[in-house]
């Protein structure tokens, strides 16, 4: 083999090792739920989790100005699309972030030049899905910089925006690759495009109720004004049928892709079944799952993906707090 080429591999060997070895640091339910999937699917959504993962680090500086984050944002744009050098982003982002205290999503910023590399050796396919999904995230969430208040947003309507823009074009992400390695779920999936975004949008919901206390305390609600705990819970149970109706979609010989969204999809469930039981909570510690719990779930789902019943049972029986 030749060196250059050699060289070439050893390159991509070493930068996908710090893909896995950040997502681990970055996110404890993606670094198990990733992978699951098969292993050139695994390459593209792992990589496009920490692409996303930058754009959430950005909204979440509270020291930086609305105006900075859009700057920022626009900035990384520029990196993904190649319209512009990556050190570009990189090294005012950094600036602007130094007071930023998740020293693992620092280092994610400062490697923006390894994830994208490995974005380049992805499908061209797969590249326009990624870069469809981040220049959706980054101009929508960047619209939502200077929202960020203590009452929350206005409306159901901007609510439902708001969960699209970073979560439900995820949704769609994950259609298109999976439609891009599998020819019988792109089959099963025509006609039937929403639920994706349903499926996605149902885990941000998750993560807005999850997190809600946290949020407060910073001076800051993604919940929509006027809308009650229990109204959204009710939406929420709404978008997790749509959800489960998607994973029905997902062909039996797939069980990665199956295991990938039935067990992200279930851990929402349970989430938002714990929250259901209680008025209120002062913190996220109060209805997080514990590591017990998680661990006999992913269990479960080795074999319950193998049986629509099963999947269909475990959600009936673990949705009745959501359906009072």
């Amino acid at each position: 083999m030749p060196s250059a080429k050699l060289n070439l591999l050893e390159s991509l060997d070493a930068d996908l090792a710090y893909q896995k070895a950040i997502l681990s640091s970055v996110s404890r339910t993606f670094a198990l739920t990733i992978p699951l999937l098969p292993p050139a699917i695994e390459k593209v959504v792992g990589n496009t989790y920490l692409l996303c993962r930058i754009v959430d680090t950005i909204e979440d500086a509270i020291d930086v100005k609305p105006e900075a984050k859009q700057a920022l944002s626009k900035l990384f744009l520029d990196a993904v699309l190649e319209t512009a050098p990556v050190q570009s982003f990189v090294e005012p982002c950094l600036v602007e972030l130094k007071n930023y205290g998740n020293q693992d999503e620092l280092d994610l910023i400062a490697h923006t030049p390894t994830v994208l590399r490995i974005l380049h050796t992805c499908s061209s396919q797969d590249q326009a899905a990624v870069s469809r999904c981040v220049s959706i995230m980054s101009e929508g969430m960047s619209r939502f910089h200077g929202k960020q208040t203590e009452k929350g947003l206005q409306d159901l309507k901007e609510f439902e925006e708001y969960c699209y823009v970073v979560a439900g074009v995820v949704g769609e992400l994950l259609t298109s690759i999976f439609s891009n390695h599998s020819a019988s779920f792109a089959k099963n999936m025509k006609g039937h495009e929403a639920l994706a975004i349903d499926f996605g949008q149902a885990l941000q919901m998750t993560n807005i109720l999850k997190d809600s206390p946290e949020d407060k305390a910073r001076g800051v609600s993604w919940k929509p004004i006027n809308t009650s705990q229990p109204e959204l819970l009710r939406i929420a149970y709404q978008k997790l049928q749509a959800s489960m109706d998607y994973i029905l979609l997902i062909p039996k010989e797939e069980l990665g892709m199956r295991r990938f969204c039935f067990l992200a999809f279930g851990l929402a469930v349970m989430t938002l079944s714990k929250i259901a039981t209680r008025n209120q909570f002062n913190s996220k510690a109060e209805v997080k799952l514990s590591r017990k719990t998680v661990m006999m779930f992913y269990s479960f789902t080795k074999f319950a993906v193998h049986s629509d019943a099963l999947m269909k049972m475990f959600f009936y029986a673990s949705s009745k707090s959501l359906r009072k």
